[in-house]
């Protein structure tokens, strides 16, 4: 890739990025109107992105060969780039990589993402800065949901405090983009019963890689039979409150439709049911998460091909995190405003230009194996190993000259897009999701699936000895 097209400014990927998506076309001035042209608008908008993306700031932006002063940049970024722009534009970055994939590379479109956070440290000087036990130092958290061919399609920005299980589910549900999520791996921090039992409600499963499962209880599916699973004794505990789950079906049915329409978030409800834990709808989706747990555990136990799945999307997840530090180098990492509104437009930016440079990689490596003499040379495992996010052919320091009429030499022809589920920059929440095997409108299932003895298999899991 370096012989054919050099070092590659990130400032002219996300260039190409933008020219061959027409993501900047729809950003409009937040009071109307506008007299600035279209041309220099969008020269405007990729260096505010830029320079927020990459940490540098629009001071440094604006000293570059390019023509636009600070002043400049600074009034596009009060004027027209709301954090709903970049959001979308964002959307419409990732909705372009889909469109653009050959399936004959990349495989059929991916149905799982995986989920994790990352501290970035921030001024002490505000309200929203916390100490993070965990990662031992003051600052935010970034909550990333990255696909299994390494795009970002959501990202988040909560506080140290905040419930990564409700930031695992917010991004699930909100992405916007035209991928269907039918799974989420996460870490330990993301998950928990609560999270077993509203994803469960929400239809889609929640793959962890648990810590110290060896501790982890199982729940009998019936009570009464103390001798039904003699070799998992040491690991059994009481059984799952089936009665409780059927008289509370319904509201629990209104709590999940609640997350999925955007009525109210996740952190609300489960902030809610954390301050009064006796509350008998929170106690049935803890017995819907128990079940769904022992279920997922005794699946991952047995099946080594689970237990790769999901190492292998939380390491996806671990090499986002890698070219994110690599691309927000700037200030050491340390996001330098007290300003929430600031600090999510630095989130959403950096969001725009990983996006970006996982789509023109992307352009890129098809265009490169495409070649005749690349046929037979990769084999089914080096193709299993492919990915668009690297960065050695890219260089994100130095001064940024933008040159709108320089191009990379990429193929003009990508596939067909993919029907959408939805407008770009429009949540895909509203949609009728197609009914599933585990659909929560067929959860009073879930009770005669658990009763399976060894061995008996149902579409929602397998009881085994």
């Amino acid at each position: 890739m370096q012989r054919r097209w050099g070092v590659v400014p990130l400032v002219d990927m996300l260039k190409e990025a933008v020219l061959r998506t027409g993501c900047l076309d729809a950003v409009t001035s937040v009071s109307g109107g506008g007299s600035l042209s279209a041309e220099v608008l969008a020269e405007r908008l990729l260096l505010v992105i830029y320079a927020y993306g990459t940490n540098t700031g629009i001071k440094a932006a604006g000293s570059g060969g390019h023509g636009h002063t600070e002043e400049e940049l600074r009034y596009v970024r009060r004027r027209y780039l709301s954090a709903e722009a970049a959001r979308a534009i964002a959307v419409q970055i990732a909705n372009a990589t889909f469109a653009a994939r050959s399936a004959e590379l990349w495989g059929q479109g991916s149905t799982a993402v995986a989920s994790d956070s990352i501290h970035v440290r921030a001024y002490d000087q505000n309200l929203f800065t916390e100490w993070h036990s965990r990662y031992g130092g003051r600052g935010v958290l970034i909550y990333w949901h990255v696909e299994k061919k390494s795009l970002a399609i959501h990202s988040q920005l909560i506080s140290c405090t905040a419930s990564e299980v409700a930031a695992m589910i917010e991004g699930a549900m909100r992405h916007g983009t035209t991928m269907d999520v039918e799974a989420n791996y996460t870490d330990s921090h993301g998950q928990s019963e609560i999270g077993f039992g509203v994803t469960r409600l929400l239809n889609f499963d929640l793959l962890p890689r648990i810590k110290r499962i060896n501790k982890v209880k199982l729940y009998r599916p019936v009570a009464g039979e103390p001798d039904a699973f003699p070799r998992l004794a040491a690991a059994l505990t009481r059984p799952i409150r089936w009665e409780l789950i059927t008289q509370q079906y319904d509201q629990m049915i209104k709590y999940a439709t609640a997350i999925r329409t955007r009525t109210a978030s996740t952190e609300a409800i489960l902030r809610r049911f954390t301050r009064n834990p006796s509350h008998p709808t929170y106690a049935a989706m803890l017995e819907v998460g128990r079940a769904q747990k022992t279920i997922f555990v005794a699946r991952y136990l047995r099946l080594r091909d689970l237990q790769r799945e999901i190492e292998e999307g939380l390491n996806v997840m671990e090499s986002s995190n890698g070219a994110n530090s690599v691309i927000a180098y700037g200030k050491g990492g340390e996001i330098a405003s007290n300003r929430r509104d600031e600090q999510e437009m630095f989130v959403l930016c950096l969001r725009i230009l990983q996006s970006a440079l996982v789509y023109v990689n992307t352009l890129m490596l098809q265009d490169i194996l495409d070649e005749p003499e690349w046929a037979d040379l990769l084999t089914p495992a080096d193709r299993r190993g492919l990915t668009p996010l690297f960065w050695s052919h890219v260089r994100p320091y130095g001064e940024v000259n933008l040159d709108m009429g320089a191009r990379l030499k990429l193929s003009a022809s990508v596939p067909g897009p993919r029907t959408p589920a939805n407008a770009v920059g429009e949540p895909s929440a509203e949609q009728p999701r197609p009914p599933r095997a585990c659909a929560p409108v067929a959860l009073h299932a879930l009770t005669a699936t658990t009763r399976a003895r060894a061995g008996e298999t149902s579409a929602c899991g397998t009881w085994s000895r």
